[in-house]
């Protein structure tokens, strides 16, 4: 399984419609992390799921979402709810109840995944306004039975080679 990852949009909208048409073919899946500061009820969240970030000020945004495939349980966040600019403690410990394998969160506009006690911890950084890292990115993870493999590119959708990530699932 193929899931595209990005957050912390800011309002660009018309962002998240390029690389949604440029990926809805190669992905099968596409999530928001939160902070597009757009309505819930925007056309574009049709096949997107998409989370309430700090900036979202709309209630109908769904706070966290636990999405189940057949290769993973995806918790998705935004991040600011479980304190990550300055732990990830509370995240992990949301991870471990709900069993997920892969936890993906925004709201720091930082870059970076890990793979902690068989779980990845993705951000895909921000797609408008990236914090450290230069990157305005967004992220690929490729699901496997064996592997997680991600893949972060810049908002034209050009891959970013130096930043390609592998881990062996236990």
């Amino acid at each position: 399984m193929n899931y595209l990852v990005l957050s912390d949009s800011h309002g660009d909208r018309e962002i998240i419609q390029n690389v949604y048409n440029q990926f809805k073919e190669k992905v099968d899946l596409f999530i928001h992390c939160g902070d597009s500061e757009l309505p819930a009820s925007d056309p574009l969240w049709k096949d997107i799921f998409v989370v309430q970030g700090n900036c979202d000020y709309d209630e109908k945004y769904k706070k966290e979402q636990l999405i189940e495939t057949s290769e993973d349980r995806i918790l998705v966040v935004h991040g600011h709810l479980y304190q990550v600019n300055f732990t990830m403690t509370p995240l992990e410990l949301r991870a471990k109840e709900l069993q997920a394998s892969i936890v993906l969160f925004g709201h720091t506009h930082k870059l970076g995944c890990e793979y902690i006690d068989s779980t990845l911890y993705l951000n895909p950084g921000s797609i408008s306004q990236p914090r450290g890292l230069p990157y305005k990115s967004f992220a690929i993870i490729e699901s496997t039975e064996a592997f997680f493999r991600v893949d972060y590119y810049d908002r034209t959708g050009k891959k970013l080679p130096e930043l390609t990530f592998s881990f062996k699932k236990k």
